[in-house]
Parts: C-alpha cells; sequence; structure tokens
C-alpha cells in the first residue's frame, strides 16, 4: 500500500490583492445575478410576469425563461467558482440586453422604470470578470489543483 504525501506551504495560502479583487468581484455578480433571477424574476414579478415585461418591449416572451435561466446559472457558477470566464462571457449579451431594455428610462436606475446606469455598470463588470477570472476560492480551481497521472496523485 502506497501513502501519497501532498506537501503545502505557507506561501499557497497567501491571496494576492487580484485573486482577492476577482474573489470579491465573483461573488458580488453572483449575489446580485441570483436576486435579480431567482428572487426579482420568479418570486416577485413571476416568470409569466418576466414574459409579459419582454413580449412588451417587442421580444419574443420565450427570452424571458432563457435569460432567466442564463442569469441563475451564472450567478451559481460565479458564487461556486466554477466556468468563470466562460459564464462571464455569455452574461455580456444578457446584460447589454438588459441595458437595452432599460434604454429608455434615462440614465439613473432610480427612475421610473429603471435606467441604463445599473446593466451598463454589471456588463462591464462581466467583462471585467471574464477577463481577470475566477480568484480566490473557487471550487473549479480546487479541483484542477489535484491531477491524478499514472495512477499516482501528484
Amino acid at each position: 500500500m502506497t501513502t501519497h504525501v501532498l506537501k503545502q506551504t505557507a506561501e499557497e495560502h497567501v491571496i494576492s490583492r487580484e485573486q482577492l479583487g476577482a474573489t470579491i468581484l465573483r461573488w458580488g455578480l453572483g449575489i446580485i445575478l441570483l436576486a435579480h433571477s431567482v428572487y426579482l424574476k420568479l418570486v416577485v414579478f413571476t416568470l409569466p410576469g418576466t414574459e409579459a415585461f419582454f413580449e412588451s418591449l417587442g421580444l419574443p416572451g420565450f427570452i424571458a425563461y432563457v435569460v432567466f435561466a442564463a442569469e441563475a446559472l451564472a450567478g451559481f457558477a460565479l458564487l461556486l467558482g466554477v466556468k468563470v470566464r466562460l459564464a462571464s462571457l455569455l452574461l455580456i449579451p444578457v446584460l447589454a440586453g438588459a441595458t437595452w431594455a432599460h434604454w429608455q428610462s434615462g440614465w439613473l436606475f432610480t427612475n421610473s422604470g429603471g435606467g441604463w446606469e445599473y446593466p451598463l455598470f454589471l456588463t462591464l463588470a462581466a467583462a471585467v470578470q471574464a477577463l481577470i477570472g475566477e480568484g480566490a476560492w473557487a471550487l473549479e480551481s480546487k479541483v484542477n489543483s489535484v491531477t491524478l497521472t499514472r495512477g499516482k496523485l501528484s
């Protein structure tokens, strides 16, 4: 029976400012997306109500369900740190669409109907997250750090 010892140094546990910044952005985006999809679209407006809103914008109603799923799945992926770059890239057109949807309400998000400043900021935040990656404490980096080679853990 062979025992494998994984060596870890204190330096491996040091988190850079860049990693911490990416993590805070990832968690913030994840929480906002979950709040906006699961709570706002599903609980407050309901999915049929969200569908009706999309149709009032001239969009096909089924797009509401696609957007809901994209926001919810990306929110979970960001919180957990799984496929962060991909989730962020896929969010950009969804968030740009939200910017378009709120364009007629003016700049300030506090305006009636919500303005475009907040959705535009979220679009840019998703683009930045796609560029900088997952940061620290990401589930995907934990899985990728353990590899199996020739039957040995290395």
